[in-house]
């Protein structure tokens, strides 16, 4: 994707990246008054697709230049076990668009921004034991 030489730092560097995003979701969610659940949905679909990035990398594949979770997703090797529904994974899609940029799009609640907090943990978790890093 970027030419890096040293593939595992490479995927060091994406999981990363998806944590801060993780953490960056988790941690706006906590706002009573005025929380932007658009910027909530927004990390949350990015930390999903960078784990996916990161565990693509790890298998060999090519990264492609996608914010697509469907076209990430169609990419993991089928030797690896994946467990997570796609059309569950798909719910977070929408945000990589209509989360950063205004239009006519229907406005985001609570409860739709916990919920997409929690697929991407759901992903980040099925990551990571594909990766062999849960503990850590």
């Amino acid at each position: 994707m970027n030419g890096h030489s040293d593939p595992s730092e490479l995927v060091r560097q994406w999981i990363e990246k998806a944590e801060n995003d993780l953490r960056n979701a988790t941690h706006t969610l906590t706002l009573e008054e005025d929380c932007p659940f658009d910027t909530v949905c927004f990390h949350a679909q990015q930390c999903a697709e960078k784990y996916l990035k990161a565990l693509l990398l790890s298998a060999g594949v090519d990264v492609p230049r996608t914010h697509d979770l469907r076209a990430l997703m169609l990419l993991i090797p089928a030797h690896l076990p994946w467990r997570l529904d796609l059309e569950r994974l798909l719910g977070l899609n929408r945000y990589s668009v209509e989360a950063r940029y205004p239009g006519e799009w229907e406005p985001i609640s609570r409860d739709e921004a916990e919920q997409a907090v929690r697929i991407a943990r759901e992903v980040r978790a099925a990551v990571r034991k594909l990766l062999l890093l849960e503990g850590r």
